[in-house]
């Protein structure tokens, strides 16, 4: 196959990781993991040695990015609260207190329209089969793009907050 049979499509996903080093294929490996994995599954999807995972992991799991579990065989999963954190932490350094406020405004107002247009509060209270059959895909779509503005509201929310905070005079 041709480059250009892909344009419509994504790559290829057969070596997703090829030409990075082990510590970033374990990283890689761990990311895209949904549930916990054992070394042996993290080495094979990275690559590399599991003694070589194992190391990496433990590296991982000291920094907060990956949890482990104990059991046997021990499972390692990625931290979901470590990246929200740096989510939060990234739109907070990027971004003015006015400027995360206007996002958290913008979002809310989507969010509204959408409750407004669906006559729900949230995008789980639709029942998609009450509509068209030509109309379920753009349903769908709208309600993935309701529960995102959802979670990137709060985000910004939490974001806007920890701006104002560290940027509060202090009284010393």
């Amino acid at each position: 196959m041709t480059d250009d049979e892909y344009c419509d499509g994504p790559p290829p996903f057969e070596r997703p990781f090829e030409g990075e080093d082990t510590k970033q294929r374990v990283y890689g490996a761990v990311l895209h993991a949904r549930d916990p994995m054992t070394v042996a599954e993290i080495a094979e999807r990275a690559d590399c040695s599991e003694e070589s995972a194992r190391s990496h992991l433990s590296f991982y799991a000291d920094l907060g990015i990956v949890i482990r579990h104990e059991g046997r065989p021990v499972r390692y999963q990625r931290n979901t609260d470590y990246f929200e954190w740096r989510r939060v932490n990234g739109l907070a350094q990027e971004n003015t207190v006015d400027e995360l406020q206007v996002s958290v405004s913008e979002l809310t107002d989507r969010i509204e329209a959408y409750r407004d247009e669906y006559n729900a509060d949230s995008p789980a209270e639709v029942n998609v089969l009450e509509f068209d059959a030509e109309q379920v895909d753009d349903v769908y779509v709208d309600l993935g793009d309701w529960a995102t503005a959802i979670e990137e509201r709060r985000l910004h929310e939490r974001a806007r907050r920890k701006a104002a905070g560290s940027t509060a005079p202090s009284h010393g």
